[in-house]
């Protein structure tokens, strides 16, 4: 019986224009192909405009999880799901875990009721802050031009990069995914489209360890069928205000006249129609970073007294300014966060003289905060958060107090860095003054 003939018709890394390639070794097939004939993967890229598609969507696949996964191979078959206690959330879930129905900011009562046999597993978001600069410098690596949405997600112009890389941006990406998975132990899934919206979409079709393709084309028809919801920014309020004019699926706006939908809906109106027609304009803007970084904790009894918050807070702040001090940042605006029995929600604010990024100045600055909240109110939920974030460490160190209480908090990260978290255990020492703007 004769070889079969791989169906091969170029070179990994040739600038061409291929209509499918191999996700796995890169090589140029046939569009007909069901596997690659150079190393026999199934997992192939096909689409009649895969030279044109530059912009792209990249989100890590159950980024908190899969983090955990490869740094404890034991649990790597089991379902996991990334929080803690009976009244917090669910922060993440692996994809076994998914199949029984846990999704992020469950309730962790409701998932463990329906995945009893679930590994939890406390975030430790300084790790992930860790991982997500790696994949993020993997990013830039392809282009200038990343947009950050989050730790673990980005969007992507490859406009221009073929000549640099050697290859399309399809095949560009292929490789990235690829590298990612053996430099950084970890799965992404790729959307590539021609816009944002579009690209958004296409990295959802196709998880985990995907990559789809999408078009202005294939979109219409795509979208025609999905309910007002799919659309971004579109929440049940607007939901509901599409309703009553009889705008229930993507397919009733693609029919609407543009005029008569903007009379109809003045601030929204235009947009929704451009989208339902997967038209979208919004250009990739990079450095965007984020605007605050915070921690919190739900209780698992509520909580009345300062001295209980007090000293809770306490733990929240050391872990927001874990978080700066990973992602080499510093902010000026300082934020307390409450959530009473009833679910309402408290949230103050205060700026202070200059950037910091050190667990007691947060402290200070949070804590006369709580003060003047604690009035007897119920809590189940306390947090601390830093925004107007700038680049770098805490610049503030204008007076002798400040020094000495820096350098001593950074004698403290270092030996913990060291010997582990529980090196050094803090009190609640810091009273020095705050300048507050």
């Amino acid at each position: 019986m004769a070889a079969a003939t791989p169906s091969v018709v170029a070179t990994p890394g040739a600038a061409t224009a291929p209509a499918c390639f191999c996700r796995d070794c890169l090589v140029d097939l046939d569009a007909k192909v069901s596997r690659c004939g150079a190393c026999g993967s199934p997992r192939l890229v096909r689409h009649r405009s895969l030279a044109a598609l530059t912009l792209a969507h990249i989100d890590c696949d159950a980024f908190y999880a899969t983090v955990e996964k490869r740094d404890n191979p034991a649990i790597a078959d089991q379902p996991v799901i990334i929080g803690g206690g009976k009244r917090g959330v669910v922060s993440a879930a692996c994809y076994i875990a998914r199949t029984y129905g846990v999704r992020s900011a469950m309730p962790m009562f409701k998932a463990l009721e329906l995945c009893p046999s679930a590994i939890v597993i406390p975030p430790d978001m300084a790790k992930y802050v860790r991982v997500g600069r790696e994949v993020r410098h993997a990013m830039q690596a392809l282009t200038p031009l990343v947009e950050p949405l989050s730790i673990d997600e980005a969007f992507l112009d490859l406009s221009g990069t073929e000549r640099v890389h050697g290859m399309i941006a399809a095949k560009a990406l292929a490789r990235f995914a690829r590298e990612i998975e053996r430099d950084v132990g970890i799965s992404v899934s790729v959307g590539l489209s021609c816009n944002k919206f579009l690209a958004k979409i296409a990295s959802d079709l196709d998880k985990p360890r995907g990559f789809a393709t999408l078009d202005q084309d294939d979109a219409r028809v795509m979208l025609a069928d999905k309910p007002v919801g799919f659309i971004f920014g579109v929440g049940p309020a607007t939901q509901e205000r599409l309703a009553q004019r009889g705008f229930r699926t993507i397919a009733d706006l693609q029919r609407a006249d543009e005029i008569e939908l903007m009379k109809q809906f003045p601030s929204d109106g235009r947009r929704l129609w451009r989208l339902a027609r997967g038209i979208d304009d919004r250009k990739v803007v990079a450095d965007r970073g984020a605007k605050t970084i915070s921690s919190e904790t739900t209780f698992e009894t509520d909580i009345r007294d300062y001295a209980s918050l007090e000293k809770l807070l306490w733990g929240l702040c050391e872990k927001t300014s874990s978080r700066l001090k990973a992602s080499e940042l510093s902010g000026s605006t300082i934020t307390l966060k409450l959530k009473t029995a009833d679910f309402r929600q408290r949230t103050r604010s205060q700026s202070i003289a200059a950037p910091t990024q050190l667990a007691g100045k947060i402290f200070a600055v949070c804590r006369d905060m709580l003060a003047r909240e604690t009035d007897g109110t119920a809590f189940r939920l306390l947090g601390a958060g830093v925004s107007a974030l700038r680049p770098g460490s805490d610049g503030s160190d204008t007076d002798m107090l400040d020094r000495r209480s820096a350098s001593a908090e950074r004698a403290i990260d270092s030996l913990r860095k060291k010997f582990g978290q529980a090196a050094v255990i803090r009190g609640i020492a810091y009273d020095g003054p705050e300048k507050a703007s």
